[in-house]
């Protein structure tokens, strides 16, 4: 089953990304690059729902 989520991005000040998922309250995470945010945030996602369970 796929779940869809909205993501916010942001342009991190000291370079790189970081992302929030709105509707997961706490659940955010960072990246050097826009493809590390992204693999980062999957695990993230992964994370935060697991402990909603």
């Amino acid at each position: 089953m796929d779940m869809k989520f909205k993501v916010i991005v942001h342009d991190a000040k000291e370079g790189g990304y970081w992302a929030e998922v709105p509707v997961i309250p706490g659940c955010a995470t960072e990246g050097d690059s826009f493809e590390e945010m992204l693999e980062n945030l999957y695990e993230a996602v992964k994370g935060c729902l697991s402990i909603v369970r």
